[in-house]
């Protein structure tokens, strides 16, 4: 068995796991990363979720989630703009090329492609390094960045699984006592994604293979509130491609789920997942048309029929392993709570992370150790249907966003185990909680943030309970390449030449941060014009109208479109991710004319605006 050294080792490529092994290269900490498979950026694209959610709004679109955007935006001539479920959809082949290719410009990264973890090497409580199938790996940190937290569980770190009761952490929507769901559905439920494709008016698509599994009759009202146009450009991709993830009587599969947490028992949830989806696909075809088939060459591998063959299930039109919402979750210095991730009292921000007594980590009290920001809605899928939950959403730009809320460094770091870090869905966090910090943008800072940090570990010669959090914070600001906010400004984007300031403000004085999210700016009063800060990454798709617009109840906004003579009589909605612009539009009392520049989505039938000329 081959014998490896680093100073930082990556276990999975994930999500998560891809940032930090770039970052931790980025800083100069040589670094191995370990993959299962050929692709990296799990979620955003080997499980084929190439719509991700959260993280939207311009001020938001920092650090390596980011640089990832204003890549998509340079790779996809197409742009960004083609389904209603999220403002960027793209081929998950893009993704996929852009990791490996930011991967490949660090000569102090290797990437191992087609090991898995099988055990963990200790000095003590000291993590040293990881065994895999071919090599063994020493490393002065290990970071977990698998999709289920394999790491945890090889390693005897201390973990959660499953629901956690009102009476742990007195969060609002956890169920005060077990019942049916809680005992059936342990943790969310997993989707096997499937791309499928519109071969076009008259045109007969092949015929979807039926599964060992089939029972349409589980789909029956899938799309009945939407219609099958409107389901398909759900997540519609470039090139008539749909993304196929659909939580309503879809392909979402979560039955015995507790089989994932055993070796022998995961391939076979693994293939009843799949055949779900296939299944899933077959109905759609069935139903909408034979016009519709699936994608072929979306993911590398091939559609090999009924059963697993080689340890691969995926490929072709199947993503090649699930989109997990939920993994094993560290047990650690903090744990995110649902009160956690929800707007302060009269406010639209979640409150920041401070440091108190007796919270096991070196530092100094009363610091903010926000290291990463999401802001999505806390959005749960189990196949018996949705729970309710306390609401974490506000009216921004035309349009429902969430709430901006802070990861903490604490719950990257377990208790009592030296040498180690979490960086996915494994991080401290409750299962309710989970909802919202499961999302891909939040999990690709998340990991950027563990890579810096244990690059700075490294640097520092501490561990990673010790680590300065304020030098990793600065180091995360000022990075070279994708600097990240760890602070939530809704209204200052990255570009502003103030952004760096009113980051580390807050961050030397926590008690300031405002309760909507807003910090003092520079910005011009005249509203004569708008334009987005990032104007090198407007699509070339970019047109410009003219209309009448009409402010709705609840900052809504529709237009009358009269030119040009295409779009003439169609009316749309107007969303916008730029602060100046939401700014410009809450001023609108009464219809008007406008002329707007951006992009118009006719899947969701809005226009999402760029700039404004009143």
């Amino acid at each position: 068995m081959q014998q490896l050294r680093a100073d930082v080792l990556v276990v999975g490529g994930g999500t998560g796991g891809t940032a930090a092994a770039i970052q931790a290269a980025r800083r100069g900490a040589k670094t191995i990363l370990v993959s299962e498979f050929s692709w990296l950026g799990g979620m955003l694209t080997s499980a084929g979720v190439s719509a991700p959610d959260g993280n939207e709004l311009l001020a938001l679109q920092t650090g390596l989630w980011g640089a990832f955007l204003r890549e998509l935006r340079q790779r996809q001539p197409e742009g960004l703009d083609h389904g209603w479920v999220s403002f960027f959809t793209y081929d998950p082949r893009v993704g996929a090329q852009i990791f490996a290719d930011w991967v490949a410009a660090l000569p102090n990264l290797q990437w191992i492609i087609g090991q898995t973890p099988e055990a963990v090497l200790w000095e003590g409580d000291h993590m040293i390094g990881v065994r895999f199938q071919e090599f063994t790996i020493h490393a002065k940190v290990t970071i977990d960045g698998t999709e289920l937290g394999d790491v945890l569980a090889l390693g005897d770190v201390p973990y959660r699984w499953g629901w956690e009761l009102q009476a742990e952490f007195d969060e609002p929507s956890a169920p005060v006592s077990t019942n049916q769901l809680t005992q059936r559905y342990p943790v969310q439920a997993p989707t096997w994604v499937v791309v499928m494709q519109d071969y076009g008016e008259g045109e007969t698509a092949p015929e979807i293979p039926t599964p060992l599994i089939d029972d349409p009759d589980r789909f029956l009202g899938a799309w009945d509130n939407y219609g099958g146009d409107r389901f398909l450009n759900y997540g519609r991709l470039p090139g008539n491609r749909f993304m196929i993830n659909w939580p309503i009587h879809g392909n979402d599969y979560g039955e015995e789920i507790e089989r994932l947490l055993s070796a022998e028992k995961r391939g076979e949830f693994l293939q009843e997942a799949r055949w779900h989806t296939q299944s899933f696909a077959r109905f759609i075809q069935q139903q909408l048309g034979r016009r519709y088939g699936l994608a072929e060459g979306v993911f590398p591998g091939g559609d090999r029929g009924q059963g697993i063959e080689n340890g691969e299930i995926g490929g072709g039109a199947y993503a090649l392993h699930p989109y997990y919402r939920e993994s094993r979750r560290l047990r650690g210095l903090t744990t995110v709570r649902e009160q956690d991730i929800l707007p302060v009292s009269h406010g639209c921000v979640a409150p920041l992370p401070i440091v108190v007594s007796g919270q096991g980590c070196t530092q100094a009290e009363n610091v903010c150790d926000a290291i990463a920001l999401g802001n999505y809605a806390n959005d749960h899928h189990y196949p018996s249907g949705d729970i309710t939950l306390k609401p974490k959403s506000m009216r921004w730009g035309g349009r429902w966003t969430g709430t901006p809320f802070i990861i903490p460094y604490r719950s990257l770091v377990p208790r009592d185990t030296d040498g180690f870090l979490a960086c996915e869905k494994n991080i401290s966090v409750s299962h309710m909680a989970n909802g919202a910090t499961r999302l891909q943008p939040l999990v690709l800072g998340i990991g950027q943030a563990a890579g810096m940090a244990a690059a700075l570990c490294v640097e520092q010669g501490c561990q990673p309970r010790a680590l300065n959090v304020r030098s990793l914070q600065e180091a995360l600001l000022s990075d070279a390449i994708a600097p990240a906010a760890v602070i939530p400004l809704l209204n200052l984007c990255p570009h502003d030449p103030d952004w760096l300031y009113w980051q580390r403000y807050y961050l030397d004085r926590p008690e300031a941060y405002p309760a909507n999210g807003n910090c003092p700016t520079r910005q011009s009063t005249n509203n004569e014009s708008y334009t987005r800060f990032d104007a090198g990454s407007v699509s070339s798709a970019q047109q410009t109208v003219t209309g009448i617009i009409q402010p709705l109840s609840g900052h809504t906004y529709a237009m009358q479109i009269a030119e040009p003579p295409a779009l003439t009589e169609r009316t749309v909605s107007l969303v916008t991710l730029d602060p100046n612009i939401h700014a410009y539009l809450t001023t609108i009392s009464t219809e008007q004319p406008l002329i707007v520049s951006g992009l118009l989505n006719r899947s969701g039938n809005w226009f999402l605006v760029e700039a404004i000329e009143a």
